[in-house]
């Protein structure tokens, strides 16, 4: 079992529900306003949970250029379309608010989310500058807000980024369990919609033993039976959209070609 939220699976694909643009990035439709977020968000997650898929994440990938500390804005807007979205939900869901782990665990936290994802340790040269995640912080909110039941999911190798800790992968990836107590670790690659190293991958799982693995980025349906060799789950949103391009809506016919693989396998 990954985790009791998913029952007795023992493989598991978390769906991304990425949500348009919010109010202060540059790319937001003031026009269409939250309204237009929302309905987008809801045909995704129709299409997603039509084809089958286990769980979903809300995550705003559309607010370009990120950012490490999300505007009251920006915060309150992605809370107030995740809970719009709630009663339309037949699975259990997240949340991540790129790139602000406190943020991702207060908007988590507050809807009633079954678990969150985020970088929340290590150092990092990104396109964004600097990287240096609080997880003390964010741990402490979410025992704060009396939601421990709210697993967090430890993206170990951030995209856009290169780590500045000499330590190989797996090594990182153990002392965050050890550490910072995370509740699974997600190894990614160099950019969204790019395939995590499988070798950094298998080192991760034959390191770490005590929580779930998954691999967070470039899941698709040529590569999935490799990963699932290794991986106890995967988070999978570029692929489940039309023409396999990040920026566009999902295609209900290919989530539901990957999850009849995915669905032989387990």
């Amino acid at each position: 079992m990954v985790f009791e939220c998913f029952g007795d699976k023992k493989k598991v694909v978390i769906a991304m529900a990425h949500i348009g643009a919010l109010p202060g990035a540059p790319l937001y439709d003031a026009d269409g306003g939250l309204d237009k977020l929302i309905e987008g968000v809801l045909a995704d997650v129709e299409k997603l949970q039509a084809g089958g898929v286990d769980a979903i994440m809300f995550g705003n990938e559309n607010d370009r250029p990120y950012v490490f500390k999300g505007s009251p804005a920006s915060i309150a807007a992605m809370s107030a379309i995740v809970q719009a979205v709630k009663p339309s939900l037949k699975v259990p869901f997240g949340v991540n608010y790129l790139w602000d782990p406190v943020a991702t665990v207060a908007i988590g936290a507050v809807s009633g989310a079954s678990f969150v994802r985020e970088i929340f340790t290590g150092l990092f040269a990104s396109d964004m500058g600097l990287w240096e995640p609080n997880c003390a912080e964010a741990a402490r909110l979410r025992h704060d807000l009396k939601r421990d039941d709210m697993k967090m999911l430890f993206n170990i190798n951030a995209e856009f980024a290169h780590s500045l800790d000499q330590r190989p992968i797996e090594l990182r990836a153990k002392s965050a369990v050890f550490s910072s107590i995370a509740d699974a670790i997600l190894v990614s690659g160099p950019i969204t919609g790019q395939p995590a190293d499988q070798s950094h991958l298998k080192k991760v799982a034959e390191t770490v033993t005590d929580v779930p693995i998954f691999a967070n980025t470039g899941v698709n349906v040529d590569n999935i039976r490799d990963i699932f060799s290794v991986a106890s789950g995967v988070v999978i949103g570029t692929h489940f959209k039309v023409d396999g391009n990040t920026w566009n809506a999902v295609e209900q016919a290919r989530v539901s070609r990957f999850m009849d693989v995915v669905n032989s396998i387990r």
